[in-house]
């Protein structure tokens, strides 16, 4: 307690005050299927897809109300685009975060762990070949259908 011309007053302690951020460390995220945040991000990959363009993991931690850099980002971004490349690639279609690249222009060391794991990458295939190849599919996949 302090006290401050007469009057007394408690300091909060910051320890115990939980934050409102939906970022906050306090706040265990174990899945994102079925919330509007998998839904949004879901969508700006798709629509990435649609127009043979390409997103940022910075685009979808705003999308997320994440900070823009660090471990956290990483973790939760990882989380989310890991349920959306296994429910695309169980639907038959290919890994829809081909179309997700860091700052460097690249996508992230998960995109291509997961391809190994998967035995989408085959033994002998550059990184940025396996990239290409799945990028490509991706967009034909989401290509936009043309009038007729």
């Amino acid at each position: 307690m302090t006290s401050t011309g007469g009057w007394t007053h408690r300091r909060s302690r910051p320890s115990l005050i939980r934050s409102k951020r939906p970022w906050s460390e306090g706040a265990r995220v174990n899945s994102y299927r079925g919330t509007t945040t998998y839904q949004r991000i879901y969508s700006e990959l798709v629509c990435a897809a649609e127009y043979r363009g390409l997103t940022t993991y910075q685009d979808l931690a705003v999308l997320m109300g994440l900070p823009l850099q660090g471990n956290l980002m990483g973790r939760r971004i990882g989380l989310i685009l890991g349920e959306i490349v296994d429910d695309e690639v169980a639907a038959g279609r290919p890994m829809l975060s081909a179309v997700v690249v860091g700052t460097n222009g690249w996508p992230g060391a998960g995109f291509f762990s997961y391809g190994r794991e998967k035995g989408r990458c085959s033994d002998g295939q550059s990184e940025g070949d396996f990239w290409a190849v799945e990028r490509e599919a991706v967009y034909q996949a989401w290509k936009r259908p043309l009038p007729k």
